[in-house]
């Protein structure tokens, strides 16, 4: 495809139908000359609206597009409704690429029970591979907000899946012949799959019924630095049992080989979760098949403390994630 908008013909046949609709809510959808999507707001609700895009991979781009942000909208609180897309393509893309894109957004879309309102694609010299930038849109009654900000001092930290989640099935996917070399099919393959773990919006749910006060779904910087954003937006401090994390071999022997910090690599569908009743909030995961374990407490003042044993240590705002260590 030439550079610039794509055309309207690739616009009908590899984008809008590909899309299907399945929200009541909206109104208005996407289709040639509709700049903006219209959604109907009940009384009393409210709307989220998160951004983000994805830049740290090709492989799966799509999927993780959604993910990401219904993720966000998630640990809000709210019900995510739909999305808006930015696809940026580089120069020769084929619209059978194109196509194939737009199905596995849909796909992923329709699992999550959510609707791609509308956007916008265009191919440009500006990128040397696919960026796609996703706007989500939730609602949720006004007295259901959850914030980051929630945390008080006495409360307990939940944490479900392993950390380093996300980043291990990326660089599983991205380096599985150099993996190869050193372990074994099954191995691989099993750190790829745990991309299918992606999705917080379950665990997100089951905790807005159980009240908590704060969630914060784990992305770029991974575990150490979501706990820092919750102390720091919530004011408080916290102490965390290192060996409470749960974390996957797969991800220790991925780290050891590339030498990252599994604490510090992105972690999406990881859910951080704040809360006066941690073991019934875990227990209500398990009968879900969401694993999760209580890692830790808020705690008064500022220090933000991770424990080994009698080994200490104190986090610090969080940097470059760990993935960017590894070369795609």
């Amino acid at each position: 495809m030439k550079i610039g908008k794509v055309p309207e013909t690739v616009l009908k046949r590899s984008i809008l139908k590909q899309i299907r609709h399945r929200r009541d809510e909206v109104l208005v959808r996407p289709g040639v000359g509709e700049d903006c999507s219209v959604i109907e707001l009940a009384k009393d609700e409210v709307f989220v609206i998160s951004t983000d895009p994805i830049t740290g991979t090709t492989e799966n781009i799509g999927t993780l597009a959604v993910h990401i942000t219904a993720n966000d909208i998630a640990s809000n609180g709210a019900e995510v409704i739909g999305i808006m897309l930015t696809i940026l393509l580089p120069d020769g893309t084929r619209e059978s690429d194109l196509k194939a894109l737009m199905q596995e957004i849909e796909a992923t879309c329709a699992k999550l029970n959510i609707e791609v309102l509308g956007g916008h694609t265009e191919i440009t010299a500006a990128v040397n591979q696919p960026i796609i930038t996703v706007t989500g849109v939730g609602k949720m009654s006004k007295n259901h907000m959850i914030k980051t900000a929630g945390a008080k001092p006495g409360q307990e930290i939940v944490m479900t899946k392993w950390a380093g989640l996300e980043g291990t099935a990326i660089i599983a996917k991205a380096k599985e012949k150099e993996l190869l070399s050193r372990y074994t099919f099954d191995f691989v393959e099993g750190a790829k799959q745990m991309l299918d773990h992606i999705s917080v919006v379950k665990e997100a749910g089951i905790g807005r019924t159980l009240g908590v006060t704060s969630m914060h779904d784990v992305t770029e910087g991974g575990i150490y630095g979501a706990l820092w954003e919750i102390a720091e937006a919530s004011g408080v401090g916290l102490e965390i049992d290192l060996k409470k994390i749960p974390i996957r071999q797969e991800t220790v022997e991925i780290c050891e080989f590339y030498d990252l910090n599994p604490y510090q690599l992105i972690s999406s569908g990881v859910m951080l979760m704040i809360t006066d009743h941690a073991n019934l909030l875990v227990e209500q995961l398990s009968k879900n098949d969401i694993p999760a374990a209580v890692i830790g407490r808020i705690t008064t003042g500022n220090d933000r403390v991770v424990m080994n044993e009698d080994e200490k240590r104190f986090l610090m705002p969080p940097k470059s994630d760990e993935l960017y260590k590894v070369s795609f």
